[in-house]
């Protein structure tokens, strides 16, 4: 494959794309395991917010928002999205993984952005998501399999099947769904390998 097909994103022409799109399924799946009238309003943080699909879905909801990315030109799209409501409980981040910082929260929601920790800093990621997250608490989000296509990148997380059971070790599975298929993306065919997981913490 040509080395162009695997290189780094042009984030701004991905989130003009993706402007307007439904959150991710796996956010909603763990929305529904949240009762509204439990405690309100909830906590998360939105790990790769990008264009704010999800951090919007969460804010309609009433929840308090930290959304982290490392690219200005999301929130350039989150602060600008025509469904934003109670702008008053978000809160923005611009920082890349390995320097993210927050607290304890119910819910640590990475849709489709953990492939691009670096590897070096995964171990440590995956750590604070954990520790952040109270008994309970879920994480909603994806890893890419070492089938992928991107796996062959350097600098990008994939993880085998039995990899990724042991990173979700401390978490029953409310939702598991491994995909492979061929498709395309903003760049050209790709190979997809997705494990799309949300998890409750023991």
């Amino acid at each position: 494959m040509n080395s162009s097909h695997l290189s780094e994103p042009n984030w701004s022409k991905y989130y003009q794309t993706m402007a307007g799109r439904p959150p991710r399924n796996t956010l909603l799946k763990a929305l529904e395991s949240f009762s509204e009238s439990s405690f309100p309003p909830y906590t998360a943080v939105d790990l790769g917010c990008g264009e704010g699909r999800d951090t919007v879905e969460l804010l309609k909801r009433n929840w308090r928002v930290l959304a982290i990315d490392s690219h200005v030109h999301s929130f350039v799209y989150l602060l600008q999205h025509p469904e934003l409501s109670y702008p008053e409980n978000l809160t923005i981040q611009l920082s890349a993984f390995q320097k993210a910082m927050w607290g304890r929260v119910d819910l640590v929601n990475a849709s489709f952005c953990l492939p691009f920790c670096p590897p070096e800093d995964f171990s440590n990621l995956w750590l604070r998501i954990v520790d952040s997250l109270p008994t309970g608490g879920r994480f909603a989000g994806q890893f890419f399999g070492d089938r992928d296509t991107w796996a062959t990148i350097p600098g990008r997380s994939h993880h085998t099947l039995e990899q990724v059971k042991a990173l979700l070790t401390p978490f029953d599975l409310d939702f598991w769904q491994e995909e492979e298929e061929d498709g395309t993306t903003l760049t050209g065919a790709k190979h997809w390998h997705i494990f799309h997981v949300v998890g409750r913490k023991r």
